[in-house]
């Protein structure tokens, strides 16, 4: 009865993170369909090629991340750790462009609202969070519920780019205490139904969730403080 039980949550475990990380791909298309996905039929404007690397290296890793947990769901497991290399090259690549192009984007002046310089502790927010999530799930790969549980929360704690570029009017001008709420929800959601079905909270989602959360509230405090503008001045120098 209980190795049946194990075998049912289990089983609906996997498909938990098929549909988050499905989830999270639908986000990011939704947020950046009119900029870059779809942004032919939208006549957006060209973009630099330093945007289109990005975009290209982030749909990489959302979609890896999607076939990842199939392999998984499919018991594929030798050949998950194989491609799992490539991954983590990928997660390298994510770090380094994401912070090259925040960097770009605050000295060219670019916003979704508050001055550039300002607004730079989101983004290199966002690669701190992720480089220490991702990181730390590739360091517990062999421990696969640890693994799992961080690498799904390195994805999500992105999505405050997605929320900001909603097209849903109260969403994409709610500024950040929107965009980080509903990740926050989600990071809520995840954890709350993965510790439904497993029956305990893992100590990896307490950690890596408030480690998520809590970030939100640190970069809106930093941001705009003296100590922060003569640090972003010194990067777009």
């Amino acid at each position: 009865m209980n190795q049946a039980s194990t075998l049912v949550r289990g089983g609906t475990g996997r498909r938990l993170y098929t549909w988050a990380a499905v989830g999270v791909c639908l986000i990011v298309f939704a947020g950046f369909a009119k900029s870059y996905y779809l942004k032919g039929l939208f006549g957006t404007p060209e973009l630099p090629a330093l945007r289109h690397i990005h975009g290209i290296v982030m749909t990489l890793w959302f979609g890896l991340f999607v076939v990842q947990t199939r392999l998984v769901a499919a018991r594929r497991v030798n050949l998950h750790r194989r491609l799992g290399v490539f991954g983590a090259v990928v997660a390298g690549l994510v770090l380094v462009v994401g912070t090259i192009t925040a960097i770009e984007a605050a000295r060219r002046g670019a916003s979704p609202g508050p001055p550039p310089l300002v607004f730079l502790a989101i983004p290199l927010g966002d690669m701190v969070v992720f480089a220490t999530l991702a990181g730390t799930g590739l360091w517990f790969r062999r421990r696969p519920e640890i693994h799992r549980r961080l690498m799904l929360l390195s994805c999500v704690g992105m999505l405050g780019a997605a929320f900001a570029r909603f097209p849903i009017d109260f969403v994409k001008n709610g500024g950040p205490l929107m965009y980080f709420g509903l990740t926050d929800l989600f990071v809520l959601a995840c954890v709350a139904l993965d510790t439904s079905m497993n029956r305990r909270l893992h100590p990896a989602f307490v950690w890596g969730g408030l480690f998520v959360l809590v970030s939100h509230p640190l970069r809106i405090m930093l941001a705009g403080t003296p100590l922060w503008m003569r640090f972003a001045t010194w990067l777009t120098g």
